[in-house]
């Protein structure tokens, strides 16, 4: 299996409505707005916050 260098993340659905724990997992990605897309270094850390929030994200893997 090969490990991706960075995460492309893009909120999906609205932050409207879902637990503080949720939104504020999100605003540590940097994601505020539905559809903003964030690039972050793959690894444990933001996997975790990721599997957290995988409802309301779509996550590529970007290979450098």
């Amino acid at each position: 299996m090969t490990v991706a260098n960075q995460l492309a993340i893009t909120l999906k659905k609205s932050m409207i409505g879902r637990p503080e724990v949720q939104r504020v997992t999100l605003r540590t990605l940097g994601l505020n707005k539905r559809e903003q897309t964030v690039v972050q270094p793959d690894n444990d850390a933001i996997r975790g916050m990721i599997k957290k929030i995988q409802h309301m994200v779509e996550v590529k893997e970007i290979n450098n």
